[in-house]
């Protein structure tokens, strides 16, 4: 599914700041190597069916021994030290050392011996931990993708000389430590770095389980459809405390979602909730809802945050035209798309944005290959468009209750007529400032 950088931003996955991204909160590597392997699997949504049910079915794997798994003794630290284990320049070993030659060469080059003796604690210890992993997962292997890694952590582990790795006095005698070293620095570097990446690939899905079973993602039901189809039940956005649930159904039958309300009811955040719930879908990992059933997408496409350019010459309302221009551009080519936009044509005054509004949801209503969701303030063009049997009206509702904004977060049918943006202006305080400063003027 292709994904552009403003769509990631627009619905929160990546963020400037790292922390503030969703894609952050989906991090429970034990590993810097698994954080790398995660965010690739992360920033790359499946593009078939078959794909996307084995990277789910693996998760689900992984879920169900997410306690043997986080009681893995492999740390950030253990992998730091394998690694630069084998990338330091260390005194030579001998290729045949004997006792007594053992015992000279941990006098003279003390520090190597101990960053060696060190090293090799951490390196028996990470082999321990995968042969405990395999014998979990060995049974587990229907999934292609877990087959796949038992079969090479297997082969990784199948060496003579890592059968009596570790026995107590290996560490303790000096020939046999410095057999141990030349071993494995001279003939056994690339099979570990390689077992070091493997383990990457089970961190990274440990990771994707753990926020899997955290969030409360379903795995998706998918459709091998030809048109264009989603039902979420009980969307909720994984970050917000306390969510409201909130459920959908498009197909190439009601292929356009007409949102309205007033600022602040929860436009936004629905919007980008179902951005989350396709984009989340396409990686494999489940979804925030209770039920998710669609059809794969070729695309995901957002007009969610506009700004204007000065360097470029470029007001708010030409980079919105240009916006919807390059959407249209894309959309047009039969391919499925599901795009997200959040207030059409605000750079412009009224009656303008009226207009052009009603002009571009006409003609996206007729693209039945894609499906839309378009927030607006325009109530008002509603009226010409409930003649369009594949649009969907729907609004969040706001009370006002003794002049506070009550905010149910509830998506109802039809059109919101909400105006409250002088409530707003007037409940902050704003109003009453502009009035004493006039009078004080005067």
């Amino acid at each position: 599914m292709l994904v552009d950088k403003i769509t990631l931003k627009d619905i929160g996955l990546f963020d400037t700041d790292e922390s503030e991204g969703l894609i952050s909160h989906l991090n429970f590597c034990k590993t810097n190597g698994g954080k790398e392997q995660l965010d690739q699997y992360l920033a790359h949504p499946l593009n078939t069916i078959e794909a996307i049910e084995k990277r789910q079915n693996a998760v689900a794997v992984f879920i169900s021994e997410i306690g043997f798994i986080n009681e893995m003794k492999i740390t950030n630290g253990t992998t730091l030290v394998i690694e630069k284990f084998f990338g330091t320049a260390f005194k030579t070993i001998p290729t045949q050392i004997s006792y007594p030659g053992a015992y000279w060469y941990q006098y003279i080059n003390a520090s190597d011996y101990a960053l060696l003796k060190y090293s090799l604690e951490h390196l028996m210890l990470f082999y321990e931990n995968l042969n405990k992993w395999l014998h979990v997962f060995e049974n587990k292997n229907q999934n292609p993708i877990i087959a796949t890694l038992v079969q090479n952590i297997k082969k990784g582990l199948q060496h003579p000389a890592l059968a009596n790795l570790n026995t107590p006095t290996t560490l303790a005698n000096p020939q046999k430590l410095l057999s141990l070293a030349y071993f494995f620095r001279n003939h056994y570097k690339n099979n570990t770095l390689q077992l070091l990446q493997y383990f990457y690939e089970l961190d990274a899905y440990y990771s994707m389980a753990t926020a899997a079973k955290k969030f409360n993602f379903v795995f998706p039901t998918w459709l091998n459809s030809e048109t264009p189809q989603l039902e979420v039940i009980a969307a909720i956005h994984p970050l917000v405390p306390n969510p409201i649930d909130n459920t959908i159904s498009l197909s190439s039958q009601t292929n356009l979602f007409f949102l309205t309300g007033a600022n602040m009811a929860g436009k936004s955040t629905f919007i980008k909730t179902i951005g989350i719930v396709i984009y989340l879908a396409h990686i494999g990992i489940g979804a925030p809802a209770k039920k998710v059933t669609l059809s794969l997408f070729d695309g995901l496409i957002t007009n969610l945050t506009i700004a204007d350019n000065v360097v470029k010459g470029e007001s708010y309302f030409f980079n919105e035209v240009q916006r919807i221009k390059n959407t249209i551009e894309k959309i047009i080519d039969g391919k499925k798309y599901f795009v997200l936009i959040d207030e059409l044509f605000k750079g412009t005054n009224i009656q303008d944005a009226m207009k052009c509004s009603t002009v571009v949801i006409e003609g996206l209503q007729n693209l039945s290959n894609s499906l839309f969701i378009i927030s607006t303030h325009l109530y008002e063009i509603s009226d010409g468009l409930k003649k369009y049997n594949n649009i969907q009206f729907s609004y969040f509702e706001t009370e006002v209750r003794q002049k506070e904004l009550v905010f149910h977060y509830q998506l109802k049918q039809g059109v919101s007529q909400d105006r409250l943006g002088y409530l707003i202006l007037e409940r902050e305080g704003v109003v009453d400032l502009l009035n004493n400063m006039t009078k004080n003027k005067y």
